[in-house]
């Protein structure tokens, strides 16, 4: 018999049950989710691949139009991811990354059609590009359903892992460019369009067979709004803009900029298309790798320390970057510069289920909030952060791209936009140290002490969480 794919009176923070099997069904809907939301951004960043295969004497397309392409994609992943955040609470986890995957085979498939005949107008390609950009919705649907399957204590990993999967999705389709581009040429781009309309089959069908809706989550357009009233909200938005932003938008341009470097030293379009190629992989596939460990870290120590020290490599590479113009030292600097991002990324997200325990906690206290409703409260709170901080840290993928092509225009490199972006290192290091890293220690004091002052009436409201703080 098929079974149900709906799951009712899901929780969880009860141990038993999690013990029970809760455990395996979160972990398999992980699993799903993962696979889709690493195909989304594979999608998303297709352009980073596509660009490299394009030469300005073919395609019409010099370096500036190319960032502006990349910008296009980015701003629509991360305008999408506002709607999104709210879709799987609407429609149910399961269902909608069903649709996800499905509705990319349209930018996938015209992808594949535009490399297929040079000479189009401009805005076609940016139009295309721009309906790439729904695979980065993807993953603030992704982040929003997962965070209601894990428990407090497991929402770093889990969260780190879910989106250090998803972000695995832009060195992996870049390393399939690679592949094309060694065995065939820098000629076929239209065969990494076709294997990803294959890989979105796969995603759609496995999301369909495997996963689950959780039943009673409701999705209120009012969220999105009433946690933009909380500081934290506006602090951990422009955070992330420093460490997803940075990600997504060097994920786009790293190619780029590494072509532009061969061509000025020498090489020809087709030698430089390989041996960007052959770079510009690594600095999003330890990103990727490095967000899950981020995470993890700031399970053990705290959000806020983590996101501070990322910050402050960030702040020295890219200092670094507008100052030298050596290719093997701009390699390096660039991958340690992805590294840190993805450490950021990884720890940021902690920051919002850390920050609305402690809100919750404080509206119980104040009795503003019955406990019964708290858990409720946190996670609905924190899902709608999701979608909004992922949206506004997108658009600093756009701000990247955008720098740098200006960056490219005024001067011929980058050195310029490396400059501007130390100068948003510094602030935002200065944000993290001065208003999360005591996010932790504050939540649990808290917890502690209401757990005293109110643990009557949790059992009163059979609030399992609060029963067991008591």
């Amino acid at each position: 018999m098929a079974r149900s794919h709906v799951i009712e009176n899901w929780n969880p923070e009860d141990t038993t049950a999690w013990e029970a099997g809760g455990e395996k069904i979160a972990k398999r809907n992980l699993l799903w989710s993962v696979v889709a939301e690493h195909v989304g951004f594979s999608v998303w960043s297709l352009w980073s691949v596509l660009v490299l295969f394009m030469p300005e004497d073919v395609y019409g397309l010099g370096a500036a139009d190319k960032f502006l392409i990349a910008a296009a994609a980015t701003a629509t992943g991360a305008v999408l991811r506002l709607p999104y955040s709210l879709a799987t609470a609407k429609f149910g986890g399961r269902n909608w990354t069903v649709f996800s995957a499905v509705v990319l085979l349209i930018p996938t498939g015209g992808a594949l059609l535009l490399v297929l005949d040079p000479g189009h107008a401009l805005w076609a390609y940016l139009l295309v590009a721009a309906l790439s950009g729904f695979g980065g919705g993807n993953f603030a649907s992704s982040m929003t359903n997962i965070n209601a399957f894990f428990p407090q204590r497991l929402k770093g990993w889990a969260l780190g892992l879910n989106a250090g999967g998803g972000n695995l999705g832009v060195p992996v389709v870049q390393l399939l460019g690679l592949l094309v581009i060694a065995t065939v040429g820098n000629t076929r781009p239209e065969i990494v369009c076709a294997v990803y309309l294959v890989l979105l089959a796969v995603a759609g069908i496995g999301a369909a067979l495997y996963m689950d809706n959780i039943d009673g989550r409701t999705a209120d357009l009012k969220s999105l709004g009433a946690v933009m009233a909380y500081r934290d909200s506006w602090l951990i938005s422009l955070l992330y803009i420093g460490t997803f932003g940075s990600f997504i938008g060097f994920s786009f341009a790293f190619g780029q900029v590494l072509q532009q470097h061969y061509l000025a030293g020498g090489d020809s379009p087709a030698q430089a298309t390989l041996h960007a190629a052959q770079i510009a992989f690594l600095g999003p596939l330890l990103g990727s790798i490095a967000r899950v460990y981020g995470g993890k870290w700031a399970d053990r120590i705290g959000g806020g320390l983590v996101t501070a020290a990322a910050f402050v490599v960030m702040l020295a590479c890219s200092v670094a970057l507008a100052a030298v113009d050596s290719l093997p030292v701009v390699v390096a600097l660039f991958i340690v510069l992805f590294i840190a991002s993805g450490v950021g990324n990884g720890s940021v997200y902690k920051l919002i289920p850390d920050s609305f325990e402690a809100v919750s906690w404080k509206k119980v206290h104040d009795q503003s909030l019955e406990p019964g409703r708290r858990r409720e409260f946190s996670q609905v709170s924190s899902g709608a952060l999701i979608g909004v901080a992922g949206a506004i840290g997108g658009l600093g993928g756009v701000g990247i791209n955008m720098v740098l092509r200006q960056s490219y225009l005024d001067t011929g490199d980058a050195s310029s936009a490396f400059a501007f972006f130390a100068m948003y290192y510094v602030v935002a290091a200065v944000i993290t140290l001065s208003f999360f890293t005591k996010v932790r220690r504050r939540t649990s004091t808290t917890q502690a002490c209401d757990a005293l002052t109110y643990g009557e009436r949790a059992a009163n409201a059979a609030d399992p969480a609060l029963v067991r703080q008591k």
